[in-house]
């Protein structure tokens, strides 16, 4: 399947309802932006709903007022467009059952369940796989259009720190740019214009921090109280994972979140290390440097067995090299 694909079956219909992933980052909410921007040119009707919120740093975006918040597709629409879902479940909605699925997705392990799939494991984010369907589309990239492009590529590569980044990455940032966006102001946006109380949960989370397998891992913690102790949400928690990743000798994190009676659990890596290996042992999935699985029962007994299935995959992928590997070298 390939954009052209996307954008016919896009095209044959009228009415589309836009979704993504429960708890949506960056890359979700850019994502379903750009696109239902992308068909409102072309004369279609399009509702974007999803099962949580916007981040806050994310609001100031044009459309994300948009997006209902809802537990449930209401309505019909001639499709409904999944973004960076790799199953049905991923959203959290009810109603999608018998309706018309659309899936777009980079994600390693898609099912490749709807009616028509375009799943590309080589893009750095959805919104890659989106800026190509908005050129099928015949869609001339709008400021609005390429600012969201940027959210989800930006988010999706934390600051272009992990790919798979590629020419094609750079070069749509090329086209983002001379369509009138600046990308220092929209980083700031993104990246520096937390609450204190995210200023809180950082320092409290590293004060907390464990290292595991001779400092190569580190594992943070955080539930309800600690939120409610720095002033801060679930929301302002979204990429803190990768804070441990800037000192020199970690090469993995595990951001355990407890919610709801289980723990989510946020894995990131660097180099070679691939943790979307461990993030499938437990029905899991994501990017080699970005994935994220569930575990119930016991803390400790749940931090064992994930720290441990790290280190088996740090061993393997570093079986015979020195250090983190640099991207392209040999």
């Amino acid at each position: 399947m390939s954009a052209a694909a996307i954008a016919a079956a896009l095209a044959a219909r009228q009415t589309f309802i836009l979704t993504s992933h429960a708890r949506p980052d960056g890359d979700a909410v850019g994502s379903q932006i750009a696109l239902a921007l992308a068909l409102e040119t072309v004369g279609k009707s399009v509702r974007l709903i999803d099962r949580d919120p916007v981040p806050e740093p994310y609001r100031v975006f044009p459309r994300t007022d948009a997006i209902e918040v809802a537990d449930r597709i209401t309505g019909r629409a001639d499709a409904i467009v999944l973004l960076e879902c790799s199953d049905p479940s991923r959203p959290e909605l009810a109603g999608l059952e018998g309706q018309f699925l659309i899936n777009i997705d980079h994600h390693a392990g898609n099912t490749l369940y709807g009616a028509v799939n375009w799943f590309d494991g080589s893009a750095a984010a959805c919104g890659e796989m989106v800026a190509d369907v908005v050129d099928a589309l015949g869609v001339t990239w709008t400021p609005e259009i390429a600012a969201h492009l940027y959210l989800a590529i930006a988010t999706d590569t934390g600051g272009f720190r992990y790919g798979p980044l590629s020419a094609r990455t750079f070069e749509i940032c090329r086209r983002i740019v001379a369509a009138g966006v600046d990308p220092a102001a929209l980083s700031r946006q993104i990246f520096d214009s937390y609450t204190v109380g995210r200023l809180k949960l950082m320092g409290r989370l590293l004060a907390s921090m464990e290292l595991h397998a001779d400092g190569r891992i580190a594992v943070l913690y955080l539930d309800e109280r600690v939120l409610a102790e720095c002033g801060a949400t679930l929301d302002e928690s979204e990429g803190l994972v990768n804070m441990p990743l800037s000192a020199r000798d970690v090469l993995a994190v595990a951001l355990f979140k407890r919610q709801d009676g289980r723990y989510r659990v946020s894995l990131r890596s660097k180099g070679i290390v691939d943790v979307s290996a461990v993030a499938t042992q437990w029905q899991g999935g994501g990017h080699k440097n970005a994935s994220g699985l569930e575990v119930t029962g016991e803390y400790d007994a749940a931090k064992t067995a994930v720290v441990q299935a790290i280190a088996a995959q740090i061993t393997r992928n570093h079986e015979g090299q020195e250090g983190p590997t640099v991207a392209g070298a040999r």
